[in-house]
């Protein structure tokens, strides 16, 4: 739901200012166990088999080259993508990449002040995120809760916790659809049982060689450059917004689609 506003930006450009050239073809899959996928009956599935089953559904749609867009959650399916990078994938477009401080010294000799505070960002949301830590160890307890009452699922949605940045700019109605969506889908369990499948992946951290866009608004997670070229080799576009916040394809949707836009036509010129 996220995306409604970005769609007819991609797909007639010309409508929005934009060039004829530069339309896509949109595809907006939920992960499954979210939204509108249906329930997940196995466990198992984290980002990796999410973006392995994405590039089956493009297969399966006759696309042989894609390339793909995301946040939060779909930033990392994105990321996995990268990783796969499968024949035809022509690169990932992503409003956060979450790298972060390998202990290094030298790391924190070439951050700016922006960087600095974006690290103090970094501090603020381990301070508050909990509710990464419920999912990831008893996401069934959870979902009972969430699946009895829907204000319970408003109020722990990631609407609201998540971040705790520019959700002030989302029109409320849309705050509602986009939790009503997953209330009558009852959807609870299958996003809460995805923090628990990740954090027992076992997976061993890899470097995305795919070519890789970043888009940083001001009131989101602060992904800093230094770290996120040291786990992804081959970032070839990087913008930086000064409004709009985690959820910005609701809040600036002309700033997503733009960005995007940019960047895939920065690789056909390439």
């Amino acid at each position: 739901m996220d995306y409604l506003d970005v769609i007819d930006r991609l797909v007639d450009p010309v409508a929005h200012g934009g060039r004829a050239e530069d339309a896509f073809d949109v595809v907006i899959p939920d992960a499954p166990g979210y939204g509108f996928s249906q329930p997940v009956a196995d466990g198992g599935w984290t980002t990796g088999r999410v973006a392995q089953a994405y590039d089956t559904l493009m297969r399966g749609l006759g696309y042989d080259r894609y390339g793909i867009h995301g946040s939060d959650n779909g930033a990392m399916v994105a990321r996995e993508l990268g990783l796969l990078h499968p024949e035809g994938f022509l690169g990932l477009h992503v409003l956060q990449l979450f790298s972060f401080p390998s202990g290094d010294p030298a790391e924190f000799e070439r951050l700016t002040p922006q960087d600095y505070a974006g690290l103090e960002h970094m501090q603020w949301f381990q301070s508050v995120g909990g509710y990464n830590t419920m999912n990831a160890s008893r996401p069934q307890t959870v979902a009972v809760g969430l699946s009895d009452s829907p204000v319970g699922l408003l109020a722990y949605s990631e609407l609201f916790n998540s971040f705790g940045n520019g959700t002030s700019l989302v029109p409320p109605e849309k705050i509602l659809l986009e939790v009503s969506v997953n209330w009558f889908a009852n959807a609870a369990a299958g996003m809460s049982r995805s923090y628990f499948d990740n954090a027992r992946s076992g997976a061993e951290p890899q470097v995305n060689h795919a070519p890789t866009g970043v888009a940083v608004f001001a009131d989101d997670f602060q992904t800093i450059r230094v770290f996120a070229e040291r786990d992804n080799d081959d970032i070839v576009h990087w913008s930086r917004f000064e409004e709009g916040g985690h959820f910005a394809a609701l809040e600036r949707p002309d700033l997503v689609a733009g960005d995007i836009r940019a960047f895939f036509a920065g690789l056909r010129s390439a």
